[in-house]
């Protein structure tokens, strides 16, 4: 297990791939998930010898979990933090949800470090249904109960797709998340007030200096498309691309239209 110190927290990452490429793609987590999340995506970015950086936030399953509050700016300070110390000088970033937001927020705050900007079922905004799923999410996590956490969120995070095909897989995931540690929720109540708190992007978004792919799920009730468009209208020059038959999780859901898509971005915007 790697940690590094970053402005006196502990951060839990990983390096994969050619680490003496100087193409070095940086995956950002949605809330809920840890570096693992990623598995789907890395081994296509390391065949094609790429460097690969994975890290939970701060408050994430792996990481310390400080008291809050936390913000946007803080993970995206500690994200850049995590740069300086392993030598990185300029990366593709590639979010999801949470994760998107936090990569939106360095692409505005450290333009200087971003080849190219990827983000998936992101928002730039909040609307009232949209602070009511995360609530709903928050009072779950105070309740500290792993089962009913896990399956409380399922219906706002997967299409209806995806679970009628998939019901013994989210089962396998249930019983897996009953065996993370009871810190896990604090970190997620610190991570659901910061979004709740401090998103409100779109009239920055025209300061993305990066080449944007913005992506999203045809179906996803919690971030829904709307939310996406509105990022791909503010941000410069953005391509913008709706998956069908998908809900929030497309890193999972329709993995492998996703990967095509974020590999021939980021080979488009690199040097090698």
């Amino acid at each position: 297990m790697s940690q590094i110190d970053i402005r006196g927290i502990k951060i839990y990452y990983e390096v994969l791939g050619n680490i003496r490429s100087p193409e070095t793609v940086v995956f950002l987590n949605g809330v809920m998930t840890s570096t693992a999340s990623w598995s789907y995506q890395t081994p296509i970015f390391e065949k094609h010898g790429y460097k690969i950086l994975l890290h939970d936030f701060r408050g994430q399953l792996l990481s310390e979990k400080p008291e809050g509050p936390y913000s946007f700016r803080i993970h995206a300070e500690d994200t850049i933090g995590l740069f300086d110390q392993l030598g990185i000088e300029k990366a593709h970033l590639i979010g999801t949800s949470y994760g998107g937001e936090v990569g939106m927020r360095i692409a505005i705050d450290f333009p200087d470090r971003v080849k190219s900007l990827s983000i998936i079922d992101s928002v730039s905004e909040l609307d009232e249904l949209l602070r009511s799923n995360v609530n709903n999410w928050k009072r779950l996590a105070e309740k500290g109960n792993f089962a009913d956490f896990f399956w409380g969120l399922v219906p706002s995070c997967y299409s209806s797709y995806f679970i009628e095909r998939n019901l013994s897989l989210l089962k396998f995931r249930a019983v897996h998340v009953e065996h993370f540690p009871q810190d896990f929720f604090a970190g997620q109540i610190r991570l659901y007030e910061a979004f709740l708190a401090d998103l409100n992007m779109t009239p920055e978004l025209n300061k993305i200096q990066a080449p944007s792919l913005v992506i999203c799920g045809e179906d996803d009730i919690l971030k829904p498309p709307r939310f996406s468009k509105i990022i791909a209208r503010n941000i410069p020059d953005s391509e913008f691309v709706i998956i069908p038959d998908c809900g929030h999780v497309t890193i999972l859901e329709q993995h492998r239209p996703l990967n095509s898509m974020l590999l021939g971005f980021v080979m488009k915007h690199s040097e090698k």
